[in-house]
């Protein structure tokens, strides 16, 4: 009877409990810039309707409704399936205005259905980043500008920032996924944030108002500099002159071809779904290509007749880069400005600005002067010839013809048995009982460099690690220079004793030293030369002027089709602007 009596109270317990719980539901929340509403924040090709009406809505909100006509599957006629199997695409929008700001909720794919422009790309970052419990993370997407490399790093249990292999120094946390601390519980239990807020919540729709004031309050917080000291050597700018002035930089850079700027996506990708192409807006009809260059982009321009000298920031935001499979249908829609990663200065000042992801940062300048106190004094004169030839291969060539010191082992493999080729380096030398290793590139773009700084280390790691890899850099010197070792003896590579020259070709004055990289390049050459110095070896960089006569334009040639999966050439498969 007992017994009966305690599995009635648990039974009503636990059913009263479940009845009195609300319901949680997920929510992806944007914050849009000041200025920005329901009337200026869609983009003009949107397929959102206005008309349909809302009993619940707060009071000032604007419902927008995706109500698409169904469609069939792919697949459907792929296998001649036998069946009417309509799918049909549905969502909505709700824009909910709070004090003098105005959010945008998503349900549903048509969050890209905003525009770019119009939101605050960090928000749902920093509102992670305040009321996450910092030892509770979950997962991080990071980014590091360098090598436009993202990567996303999950573990199966709550951990603190240093279990997820994260470098302050050279990367940018672009998403978090975390527990929030038991003083935010009452809001929402998991978060993630990145240019959204993604949360499930159980707050009704007439509490949204006062529900999204709260998460104002939290993005407005700087409570994440407490919790994550040193996450972001970066801080955003703020000043409407000052962006302004960067803006001009940036269509002045876009105009002649700055070595500074690039075209990244600004986001993760998965591939997985089909989507490995490339098509860009604003002007007409587009090309599908492979991969996304800002060759590419000129490329799309002159086929319309739009010279890059005529750009305008307008036009960067203006004209978009479309991600679509193989047949241009769109997957992903950004605009180009937010596409673009560059690195200037304004007037004297000794700031250095950074364009990432539509947004400008400056960058601390007790940061600068620490990167420029590690890596100025490694800078020498490597006393190189200038470059004159028409490629590095052809320039390592002659400089070992010209210098009896130094041999050519470009193309060189010094990589273990069943593994990818490795060159040693591009050319070699001996100075005491150092072995010099000498790695060439001609340029000056971030992602560039920071393959070169690569290219040194894990030729270093082989050759520390691998005796098969240092027998085979011993055959190849052998097979270069023949019995004759007198220049290049064996010792300092028996000692193990390495010193990795970076030689860098460039236009630039040789005498500004680490000013003469990329922010982000600087930064992957602090964390190479860590890496080396944890090898035992040296490190030092220098810069070889770039004295070659530019190749003359050539007319451009109509490409025959071709498979963008098995080449890095642009298909002709056109994309009407109406199509994407």
């Amino acid at each position: 009877m007992g017994l009966g009596i305690e599995c009635l109270r648990s039974f009503k317990k636990n059913f009263c409990g479940a009845i009195l719980k609300k319901k949680s539901r997920p929510f992806s929340i944007y914050l849009l810039k000041p200025g920005h509403d329901a009337t200026n924040s869609l983009r003009l090709e949107h397929k959102l309707t206005s008309t349909i009406s809302a009993k619940s809505l707060p009071e000032s909100a604007s419902l927008f409704v995706l109500d698409a006509v169904p469609s069939q599957p792919w697949w459907r006629a792929y296998f001649e399936v036998q069946a009417d199997l309509p799918q049909n695409r549905k969502g909505a929008l709700v824009f909910l205005p709070v004090d003098d700001r105005c959010f945008a909720l998503t349900f549903g794919l048509v969050y890209h259905s905003l525009l770019d422009e119009a939101i605050e790309h960090d928000f749902g970052l920093r509102v992670t980043l305040n009321c996450v419990d910092p030892l509770e993370l979950k997962s991080t997407d990071t980014l590091e500008p360098g090598e436009a490399r993202r990567q996303r790093t999950q573990m199966p249990t709550g951990a603190d920032l240093t279990y997820f292999d994260f470098d302050r120094d050279s990367s940018v946390i672009k998403s978090i996924t975390g527990k929030v601390a038991k003083e935010y519980a009452m809001l929402f239990g998991q978060v993630t944030g990145a240019s959204s807020l993604s949360i499930s919540s159980d707050v009704e729709a007439a509490a949204l108002p006062g529900f999204c004031k709260r998460l104002l309050e939290l993005y407005g917080s700087e409570l994440y500099k407490t919790h994550f000291p040193g996450l972001q050597n970066i801080a955003p700018v703020k000043d409407p002159a000052t962006i302004s002035e960067l803006d001009e930089a940036l269509v002045e850079a876009v105009r002649h071809g700055d070595d500074a700027l690039f075209l990244v996506l600004p986001e993760i990708v998965d591939y997985g779904s089909g989507i490995h192409y490339a098509a860009f807006t604003g002007e007409g009809t587009s090309l599908v290509y492979s991969e996304v260059y800002l060759k590419n982009y000129v490329d799309y321009l002159s086929k319309h007749d739009k010279q890059r000298q005529e750009l305008t920031l307008v036009d960067l935001k203006r004209h978009g880069l479309d991600l679509c499979d193989s047949d241009g249908d769109k997957a992903r829609h950004y605009n180009i400005y937010r596409c673009m990663i560059f690195d200037t200065s304004l007037g004297e000042s000794s700031h250095t600005y950074h364009l990432m992801e539509g947004k400008w940062y400056k960058v601390e300048n007790s940061y600068i002067q620490r990167l420029r106190d590690k890596l100025d004094p490694l800078y020498v004169d490597l006393s190189l010839p200038d470059f004159a030839q028409a490629s590095e291969g052809e320039y390592n060539q002659a400089v070992a013809e010209q210098n009896d010191g130094v041999i050519c082992l470009d193309k060189g493999d010094i990589s273990p048995t069943g593994q990818s080729q490795v060159e040693p380096c591009d050319l070699y030398g001996v100075e005491g009982d150092i072995a010099l290793l000498y790695h060439v590139k001609r340029s000056t773009i971030s992602a560039q460099l920071s393959h070169l700084f690569n290219q040194g280390v894990n030729a270093l790691e082989l050759l520390k690690l691998e005796p098969e890899s240092l027998a085979k850099l011993k055959a190849l010197i052998a097979g270069v220079v023949g019995k004759d070792k007198s220049l290049f003896p064996d010792e300092p590579l028996d000692g193990k004793r390495f010193r990795i020259l970076f030689a860098i070709i460039t236009h630039k004055v040789k005498t500004g030293k680490s000013d003469n990289l990329p922010l982000f390049s600087r930064v992957s050459l602090s964390r190479i030369l860590r890496a080396i110095e944890l090898m035992g070896a040296e490190c030092r960089y220098g810069f070889v002027s770039d004295a070659s006569v530019p190749e003359p334009a050539k007319p451009k040639v109509r490409k025959k089709k071709v498979a963008a999966a098995l080449t890095e050439e642009p298909t002709m498969v056109s994309v009407s602007e109406a199509a994407i």
